[in-house]
């Protein structure tokens, strides 16, 4: 690693950190201000509150740490501009493909941070706010501290799940419905019970009742105090997958939840589009350097905008990328398109761009 390498690598650190800082600030201040008012209500206590935000950082570094290399790439070149360096470095025989190495080292490391971050930190940092936000802050009881905003779920070709509540631990379920159909979607039996517990491997359903449509229009009603029922999920999966989605779940939970719903014959694209868009996302640094390396040297090669310019460029980029990579998932979810193809066409549609912009670039 010569001098020069150390020198442009430190420089272009020192200005992601700040940009990253600057960002982190502005986003936790807007959170912080959102949410308070609600933690105050009950009397929450400041180390929890504390708590809950500081296991907030990694989501919102994953979502910031993009923005924030592709403005301090825009920045770095155009201060190394404006001080003539970049002139003296391409005057000294120096190529555009060296001077941006250390630019591209940097973006690598970071794309492997949030690999991580989204593999398996992230979920477990979240369930863990979550945890505290729904017992510590809000005091809800453990049994009930879950409210499913997704309680439907598919199992099978024939049998759709209803859960009104489910506790932090997933093994206990409250307010459950079970609907089952024959081939032409005519309901042929429903089964409610006020409690699902998880035990010996299996779930039991308790205090409820089954009833049966018979095609005369009959209907026959039948009470139990505890009865067993085939479910092939486990409590993990209603304490992610159902209790809030697939952000919640690292890689390994993703595929194996992906196995069991495979084999029950239910839905797995929107789960699939999710995990192929959490792959690609962090390598979306990488994409952002080139892109900004292009924009700051597209004009003669030697000059770059201003600083104002770099941070207007930045953030028009970054929501470009962001709308466009939304929009890609949710037609992968859809069904419209392949979840791979979902997950990874914003990537490769600005990478194209990118390498367009270098190849403008005048040496």
């Amino acid at each position: 690693m010569t001098i020069l390498f150390r020198y442009l690598l430190r420089e272009y650190a020192k200005i992601f950190g700040m940009c990253f800082a600057g960002l982190m600030t502005i986003y936790l201040v807007i959170d912080f201000f959102e949410k308070v008012r609600r933690f105050l209500r009950y009397d929450a206590s400041w180390l929890d509150v504390l708590a809950y935000f500081a296991l907030k950082v990694p989501a919102i570094s994953f979502q910031i740490a993009p923005l924030a290399i592709l403005m301090a790439t825009l920045l770095t070149l155009g201060l190394l501009s404006r001080s003539h360096e970049i002139t003296a470095m391409r005057s000294c025989g120096i190529s555009l493909p060296w001077i941006a190495s250390p630019f591209l080292t940097m973006a690598i490391g970071v794309a492997m941070v949030l690999l991580l971050f989204s593999s398996t930190v992230i979920p477990l940092a979240s369930n863990k706010a979550e945890e505290i936000r729904a017992i510590r802050i809000e005091k809800k009881p453990s049994s009930t501290a879950l409210k499913l905003p997704q309680p439907w779920a598919r199992m099978g070709a024939d049998t759709i799940l209803h859960v009104n509540s489910v506790a932090v631990g997933g093994e206990s379920l409250g307010g459950v419905q079970l609907f089952h159909f024959d081939r032409r979607f005519h309901l042929i039996d429903m089964t409610e019970a006020q409690e699902a517990r998880y035990v010996d491997r299996g779930w039991t359903l308790h205090q409820g009742f089954h009833r049966t449509f018979h095609p005369d229009g009959t209907i026959t009603l039948k009470q139990f105090d505890r009865t067993p029922v085939p479910l092939t999920l486990i409590p993990e999966d209603f304490t992610t997958w159902l209790a809030s989605d697939s952000e919640s779940m690292t890689f390994h939970d993703i595929r194996e939840h992906t196995n069991r719903l495979y084999h029950s014959g239910s839905q797995i694209t929107r789960l699939k589009t999710d995990y192929y868009g959490r792959i690609a996302f962090p390598f979306v640094t990488i994409i952002m350097v080139l892109v900004g390396i292009a924009l700051s040297l597209r004009r003669s090669g030697v000059r770059g905008g201003s600083m104002a310019m770099g941070i207007g460029q930045a953030l028009a980029i970054g929501f470009c990328y962001w709308a466009t990579h939304s929009i890609a998932i949710a037609f992968g979810r859809g069904g419209a398109l392949p979840p791979v193809v979902a997950g990874w066409m914003t990537n490769v549609l600005f990478m194209s761009y990118g390498l367009y912009l270098m190849l403008k670039v005048r040496y």
